[in-house]
C-alpha cells in the first residue's frame, strides 16, 4: 500500500494547469519550478510573498452537484487487505486515506454522471499501448461524439502532447514519486476540461498494476490493458488489478505471431479471478479488433451512467 512504501506524498504533484506552479530565475540564471502550501510565501533570499493557490493540496470539502445519489457502483477500491502484522496506526492511516479518497471518488461520479459524461479509468503496466490506443480512436470517432484525456504519468507531458496532436483536448497530470492517479487530481483536472454533455473522459492512470487498483477515481468503468509484450500470467499475479476491472483489452496483438504470449490463457486467467471481465483483442496500428472496442465504447455511452455494465 502506498503509505507503507511511501510514495503517497503529494509534494510533487502538478496538474496541468494549476496557478500555484510557477517559475523562478536564480541569481545564476538558472530556473526552477516550485509550488507552496495555502497561504505560503516565499523563504527564500529576495523577499516573501505570497500567492494565491487554487486546489494545490489535498482536501476535502462539500461541492454542490446537479443531483444526490446513493448507491453503490461495485467497485470495492477501499476495502484493502492490510497486513495481520501492520500497526494500528498505520492500518488507521490507510483507512483514513482511502476513505477520504472514496468520498471525492463519489463526488466526482454525481459531478460527471450530473452532465452526462463517462468516464473510463485505463490501467496497465507502462508501455502496454494505452496512449496509442487513445489516439487511436480519438481519430477515428472524432465527429461521432466529444472526447477529452486526463493523462497521468510521473513525470513529462509527452502522452498529453501526442493526444493533443489529434485535436482532443488533454490535461496533464505528473505525479511525481507517485504511482497513481487520486480522486482529488481528477476533480481539478475535469473541472479544467469541463467536458461537453455526452463526452467521454478518458482518464489513462500511470503505468502500474497494483497501486491504481485501489483507488476509486470516479470513472464509470475501468479498462485493463494487456499487451502480448507482457506475460500472460499477469492476471493471476496482480489478481486486485484483473479483479476490479471491467473489460480487458489484450493489445498489439500484430506482434502475437512472434511471442510466446497465450491470448487465450491470459484471458481464462483474468476470468479465473473475474468471472464477470468482457476480453477484447485488438491492434491499435493496423487496426484489428477495433470495431469491437468502439461497439462498446457506444454501448457504455448508452447505459445509465450510475449502473454497472455487469448488472445492466
Amino acid at each position: 500500500m502506498c503509505v507503507v512504501c511511501g510514495c503517497n506524498s503529494k509534494a510533487d504533484v502538478r496538474v496541468e494547469g494549476d496557478t500555484d506552479e510557477h517559475e523562478h530565475v536564480l541569481a545564476d540564471g538558472s530556473r526552477t519550478r516550485h509550488r507552496h502550501a495555502p497561504d505560503e510565501g516565499h523563504g527564500q533570499a529576495g523577499g516573501a510573498h505570497a500567492h494565491p493557490v487554487l486546489n494545490a493540496h489535498d482536501h476535502d470539502h462539500d461541492h454542490d452537484h446537479d443531483h444526490d445519489h446513493d448507491h453503490d457502483h461495485g467497485h470495492s477500491h477501499s476495502h484493502a487487505a492490510h497486513r495481520q502484522d501492520a500497526p494500528a496506526e498505520l492500518v488507521a492511516l490507510e483507512t483514513a486515506l482511502l476513505d477520504k479518497n472514496q468520498r471525492i471518488a463519489e463526488r466526482n461520479r454525481g459531478w460527471l454522471s450530473g452532465r452526462g459524461v463517462l468516464a473510463l479509468n485505463l490501467m496497465s503496466s507502462p508501455g502496454s499501448g494505452k496512449t496509442t490506443l487513445l489516439v487511436r480512436t480519438l481519430r477515428d470517432l472524432s465527429g461521432e461524439f466529444p472526447m477529452c484525456v486526463v493523462e497521468g504519468d510521473q513525470e513529462t507531458s509527452a502522452d498529453a502532447d501526442r493526444i493533443r496532436e489529434t485535436g482532443a483536448a488533454a490535461i496533464q497530470i505528473n505525479t511525481g514519486a507517485g504511482c497513481h492517479l487520486e480522486a482529488d487530481m481528477i476533480e481539478r483536472a475535469v473541472q479544467r476540461l469541463a467536458p461537453a454533455s455526452g463526452s467521454v473522459v478518458f482518464i489513462e492512470n500511470v503505468g502500474n498494476l497494483v497501486c491504481p487498483s485501489l483507488f476509486d477515481l470516479g470513472e464509470r468503468a475501468r479498462v485493463v490493458v494487456l499487451s502480448v509484450t507482457e506475460g500472460d500470467d499477469k492476471p493471476l499475479k496482480y489478481p486486485h488489478m484483473f479483479r476490479s476491472a471491467d473489460l480487458m483489452i489484450t493489445t498489439k496483438m500484430d506482434l502475437a505471431p512472434h511471442v510466446a504470449f497465450d491470448v487465450g490463457r491470459a484471458e481464462r486467467h483474468a476470468r479465473s479471478v473475474n468471472p464477470t471481465i468482457r476480453c477484447l483483442r485488438l491492434s491499435a496500428t493496423q487496426g484489428e479488433g477495433l470495431d469491437e472496442w468502439y461497439g462498446w465504447l457506444r454501448a457504455m455511452r448508452r447505459i445509465d451512467p450510475l449502473v454497472r455494465p455487469s448488472s445492466a
